[in-house]
């Protein structure tokens, strides 16, 4: 039996109508109930198993397939939050629907060649409070149940999976005591004299980081009125490194720098992640060439760009098993995410084409890890390898 792509071709259009249909009822991280709904439906349709209430995420699922056959389970990812104000402005529409046409065109397959097939639906990939659903299946060892995980982004080009940076979000809270600024005394503790101290201090030490190493954040709250001594402020910080281990002593640099301007201030200080850790991307070249040869095959060429770095929860997901994030081509060169041109492009005709060309590209590198043990078994390997040296802390 060779890999068809029947199933996407007859089912096409239906398949396009329901990304549009998740487009036009965007949802932020951990709200993601329409969508969640589509696309479990989608699946049960087609006989998958559904569970849902991933880890504790209401709208966090996962669908499997198994066939009577022993073989790999492949795993898809699927997100489908939107961002706050924008709506799919980063084309999360077409990577849950992608992520769910590819398993069932593999699950066409599997019963006469084996395995089984699972698609993750993860929320709030894009971060927020309890943001970052991936890292928290990693965690709880939701990701050992298959062999690969494989998803494909929209973008405006077609590349292969590119590094990221870890990354942790957290709010830093001073709290001193509230007077009046006309007529202060010795025990006033300005919570704003708090915040501008650690600010500065952050400031201080973007001189002394890696280049990779990234400190930003905002002050949410710098007071209520400028004639009281602020009581209480609130900023959000992210910092961002290349792995892992590094960005642990980062964000440790950062929460001694609060305390010292609490301690300066004679004030308190406390220090709150709103989100899972985000891990670097650990990439399996083997598992991205595999991807390269079965774009070729539908005529689609990868293109060679220069490396850029952002941050996924994704990446969290390669530190259990190997995984790609390639990028599907939905529009012009000169697209940018997370903008209003971006969304548009996420329902237009290139857009509707990216989503067809991603399912149809990981259906096949799923029937090829199926069919290929030797080659699964050497990206297994390969894998191993990239895990040990991120970890190695010679390497940093």
């Amino acid at each position: 039996m060779t890999h068809t792509t029947d199933f996407i071709e007859t089912h096409r259009d239906e398949f396009i109508r329901y990304s549009h249909d998740i487009h036009a009822h965007p949802e932020i991280g951990n709200e993601e109930y329409y969508a969640s709904d589509v696309l479990t439906t989608i699946l049960k349709s087609h006989d998958f198993t559904v569970e849902r209430n991933i880890s504790g995420y209401e709208t966090g699922f996962i669908a499997s397939y198994k066939s009577d056959k022993d073989g790999p389970t492949i795993g898809y990812l699927a997100e489908y939050d939107a961002l706050p104000g924008l709506g799919h402005a980063c084309g999360h529409n077409i990577i849950g629907v992608t992520s769910v046409l590819a398993a069932i065109n593999l699950k066409q397959h599997i019963d006469s060649i084996g395995g089984s097939v699972i698609v993750y639906g993860t929320p709030a990939e894009e971060g927020g409070p309890n943001g970052s659903a991936k890292a928290k299946y990693a965690d709880d060892g939701l990701f050992n149940r298959a062999d690969v995980a494989l998803m494909a982004h929209p973008g405006h080009e077609h590349s292969l999976t590119q590094p990221t940076l870890a990354v942790d979000v957290f709010d830093v809270f001073f709290h001193g005591k509230s007077q009046h600024a006309a007529n202060p005394s010795i025990d006033g503790q300005s919570a704003l004299d708090a915040m501008i101290q650690f600010y500065n201090g952050i400031s201080l030490l973007r001189q002394h980081t890696a280049p990779n190493d990234l400190i930003h954040g905002v002050i949410l709250n710098g007071g209520d009125a400028a004639n009281i001594i602020p009581e209480k402020t609130h900023a959000r910080f992210y910092t961002r490194s290349r792995k892992r281990t590094t960005l642990n002593a980062l964000t440790d640099r950062v929460k001694e720098i609060a305390k010292g301007a609490a301690l300066a201030t004679n004030t308190s200080v406390k220090f709150e992640f709103i989100q899972n850790g985000v891990n670097e991307f650990i990439r399996t070249p083997q598992l991205d060439a595999l991807y390269k040869e079965a774009a070729n095959t539908f005529g689609i060429t990868i293109d060679d760009v220069e490396e850029r770095y952002g941050s996924t929860d994704t990446g969290n997901v390669s530190h259990i098993i190997p995984t790609i994030h390639p990028h599907i081509k939905i529009g012009p060169s000169t697209l940018v995410g997370h903008t209003d041109e971006f969304r548009e492009a996420a329902i237009s005709q290139e857009g509707d084409q990216g989503l067809i060309n991603g399912a149809k590209i990981l259906s096949k590198v799923g029937y090829r890890l199926i069919q290929d043990a030797d080659l699964l078994n050497r990206i297994k390997s390969e894998h191993e390898v990239a895990l040990k040296g991120a970890h190695d802390e010679s390497n940093e």
